[in-house]
């Protein structure tokens, strides 16, 4: 068992007594946080040479499930936030001495997102001017740095043609976060706020998006190192899957403690119902499956990488995406079916069950689980047709 998931685990009441403050507060609460750090679960993508511990990909999941499964909000910025050092580490040594320090001395820092290519860069000496707004900034209020989304324009502001769109490393420093711009009906714990930047951004913290998805920075400056060639477009869906899953294991868990006092109106032990019991056996089982399905498939491609024989193909890429969101839909649509038959006592804000199902509808919503993109791209390619770029993040 790796160190931050048994600290998770040691520390799970204390995480799980967090969630609903969070919920109320909008953001995570400070203990929350300090659970979080204590862990030191950011750190498992993290490059051993700035501080990290460069895991496996799959303590990464672990660690996010146990975090989510106690605290939606906390698993969700755990796998949003702790995924990033893994880009960090592919951006070039300047950017992560800036980020984590020469020597790792700063490697506690958190790096947030969104990715949404809403910013435009105007090139000036040395770097760009860089002016945007963005939603969905998971966890801004404890990062201090973002990597957001954007595109090259001209000097009148608007994105050349053909369109480049760029990865651009801002510290905290340089981004407002927008008051009141988070309120939702799930996920409410994680602080997704909108922020704005207008601010100047040097040339070696901009990555062109399609070289990061092509490995050309891990070619560039991580060639030997198998973790920082399992690809973007792999690795950030994976990092949404685990957020998800977390949720969806908390909500079966949840599920087993509600039933085993519930007796229905009609004086029936939901424990002793066969419907009960058969919805409850489908989600336990769906949720495992997906979570071993992923793990299995993430396994594979670590070792192929590991064992050095090049890039993951395209089509390994998108094999992964469709089993990734088809794992993650029968899970939540199992999830689904059992609170259906939790009683009208579990839709009161004060059950246990109701902020789970909740946080689980808004997680399958993010783009990484929306299952038409990905069906679509791998059935074009498996065709002959051309596979879009958004189909491999």
């Amino acid at each position: 068992m790796s160190t931050p998931l048994q600290y998770i685990r040691e520390h799970a009441d204390a995480l799980r007594a967090e969630a609903r403050p969070s919920d109320r507060l909008g953001r995570l609460t400070d203990r929350s946080v300090e659970i979080i750090r204590g862990s030191e679960g950011m750190k498992i993508l993290h490059s051993k040479d700035h501080g990290g511990f460069e895991g496996h990909p799959n303590d990464f999941f672990d660690w996010v499930v146990e975090v989510g499964r106690h605290h939606p909000s906390a698993g969700w910025v755990a796998g949003v936030v702790g995924i990033h050092p893994w880009e960090i580490a592919i951006w070039g040594q300047q950017a992560e001495d800036e980020v984590y320090g020469p020597k790792g001395e700063k490697a506690e820092h958190w790096v947030s997102s969104p990715y949404a290519p809403f910013g435009r860069l105007v090139p000036t000496d040395g770097g760009y001017r860089f002016t945007g707004r963005w939603p969905f900034a998971t966890g801004s209020d404890h990062v201090e740095w973002a990597i957001l989304g954007g595109m090259i324009a001209g000097e009148d502001g608007q994105p050349t043609t053909p369109p480049t769109v760029v990865h651009v490393l801002v510290p905290r420093s340089d981004i407002e976060i927008v008051p009141e711009s988070w309120n939702v009906m799930g996920l409410s714990g994680t602080g997704s706020n909108d922020i704005t930047v207008d601010a100047f951004v040097p040339e070696h913290r901009v990555l062109v998006a399609d070289d990061v998805r092509g490995n050309v920075y891990t070619d560039r400056h991580r060639p030997d190192n198998p973790l920082y060639h399992m690809q973007f477009g792999l690795m950030f869906p994976f990092a949404i899957s685990a957020g998800t899953f977390g949720i969806a294991r908390g909500a079966v868990d949840a599920a087993y403690a509600h039933i085993v006092g519930r007796v229905s109106t009609q004086g029936t032990k939901s424990r002793t119902d066969p419907f009960t019991m058969a919805a409850l056996a489908r989600a336990e089982a769906d949720v495992e499956a997906g979570m071993a399905h992923i793990k299995q498939l993430v396994a594979e491609h670590h070792e192929w990488v590991s064992a050095g024989r090049g890039h993951i193909c395209v089509e390994d890429r998108l094999r992964f995406r469709i089993d990734q969101v088809r794992a993650t839909d029968r899970a939540v649509e199992a999830v689904g079916e059992l609170y259906r038959l939790m009683g009208s006592s579990a839709i009161q804000q004060a059950s246990p069950l109701e902020p789970y199902w909740r946080d689980l509808q808004v997680a399958a919503s993010h783009v990484c689980n929306v299952r038409e993109i990905c069906y679509t791209a791998w059935g074009a390619h498996a065709f002959g047709g051309q596979v879009p770029p958004t189909a491999l993040y």
